[in-house]
């Protein structure tokens, strides 16, 4: 039986964590920001697998971090995503940042009473809440496929323009339909295709994201 070190601190767990991943992951062809993103994801999944299935279109690192800096707001379709995020993370690029940039609507009243009025889900409902905010706005989907197919659809009436979207609904119903979405849509985006997805990877990847920014490293591969 494996000995634990019981005088390891988190960031070295953490640390130590990162070079196995580094040491066992196959050659890929990422970037290094990329890889930050990616490593973070394998980290939360304990999955090397899921490298096959995260695309990163039209640039979208540089342009979240650009959104960061200036001050952007973020939705999330979760309030467990809300509370996953780290706001030294965001500080440490942009040290304006507070809870007040971050949003979630699906667990308001008048967003229920939508709902219920119109037959639709509590996402989508949120998501056309929160108009105002996906424009110009970075867009945390790690929950629900409605909600990352109302925002495309928005965009595509050109009613939004998000500055970046990470987009990782899972489950098996329009799951897969509202990732493919995202196909010949130019908002820069990260995704992860198939069913997999969830709250803990749209977290893991904004803060790989944010990693690029304050860390440097050696990209896999």
């Amino acid at each position: 039986m494996s000995m634990i070190n019981w005088q390891m601190t988190g960031g070295e767990i953490e640390a130590e964590s990162f070079r196995r991943i580094d040491a066992e992951a196959e050659n890929t062809n990422f970037s290094q920001p990329e890889w930050r993103v990616v490593r973070r994801l394998i980290h939360t999944t304990g999955d090397f697998s899921i490298a096959e299935d995260v695309l990163f279109e039209n640039n979208p690192i540089d342009a979240g971090l650009a959104a960061v800096r200036q001050g952007a707001q973020l939705y999330c379709d979760s309030n467990m995503m809300v509370a996953g995020i780290s706001l030294s993370r965001l500080r440490q690029v942009n040290p304006s940042y507070t809870q007040d940039h971050v949003h979630c609507f699906v667990a308001d009243d008048d967003v229920g009473e939508r709902a219920r009025s119109e037959g639709i889900t509590r996402s989508q409902a949120g998501v056309e809440k929160a108009e105002s905010i996906l424009d110009n706005g970075i867009v945390l989907i790690g929950n629900a496929p409605m909600a990352l197919a109302a925002v495309i659809r928005m965009v595509r009436e050109n009613r939004v323009r998000p500055r970046m979207i990470i987009a990782m609904p899972v489950g098996f119903v329009h799951v897969v339909e509202a990732k493919e979405m995202l196909e010949g849509i130019d908002v820069p985006h990260i995704r992860v295709q198939g069913y997999r997805g969830g709250t803990t990877l749209a977290v893991a990847a904004l803060h790989g994201m944010l990693e690029t920014q304050t860390t440097s490293g050696e990209c896999a591969g």
